[in-house]
């Protein structure tokens, strides 16, 4: 799977109900994108970039960008990330930041998946998560997609039980037996 980003956007893969982050979140005052900007003349003024936008890099936005052919302190160059899906790997959700400034990552993998687990429709896990931001008032723009990688849902996820024997020295029944004869 090859994941491309540019802008207010995250992938974040659930794999057995462990949320894996795809993609950064392109800030401007995140400290590698103030670098770059501030090194093509741009500057971050209360975490917008040139005091306009929220985002580092988009796709859109071209009066911030410069003439055509120039660097601009906005870039459109997507971040790459490359990874081969396992059996693990269950489903993958892509959200802009009117999700993600409301809830984390593992938040949204724990409702999808549980979802998936009682109707297994991946459009209705989509809404749920727009409803859940709804609920927390977002205040950004609101897209969510999931894309599950089998057609059936997600198994349980069974936590083996550890039996542990617990004891207490000889001292310590002493001083219990005490404690209890005197109630």
């Amino acid at each position: 799977m090859l994941i491309a980003n540019a802008g207010d956007s995250r992938a974040v893969l659930g794999k057995r109900g462990r949320a894996i982050e795809l993609s950064k979140d392109h800030k401007p005052n995140t400290t590698s994108e103030k670098l770059r900007i501030e090194k093509l003349g741009g500057v971050i003024y209360d975490g917008y970039l040139n005091g306009q936008l929220s985002v580092a890099r988009a796709l859109g936005d071209w009066h911030i960008k410069g003439p055509k052919g120039s660097k601009g302190p906005l870039s459109s160059e997507p971040e790459l990330e490359e990874l081969v899906l396992s059996e693990e790997d269950e489903f993958l959700i892509m959200g802009c930041d009117g999700l993600w400034d409301v809830m984390s990552s593992q938040y949204a993998v724990t409702i999808v998946r549980k979802e998936l687990m009682l109707h297994n429709d991946p459009e209705r896990c989509s809404k749920e998560l727009v409803r859940e931001a709804l609920k927390r008032n977002t205040c950004d723009n609101l897209t969510v997609l999931v894309v599950c990688f089998s057609h059936d849902p997600p198994p349980r996820i069974e936590i083996p039980r550890t039996q542990r024997k617990r004891s207490i020295s000889a001292e310590g029944l002493d001083l219990l037996k005490g404690v209890l004869s005197d109630i």
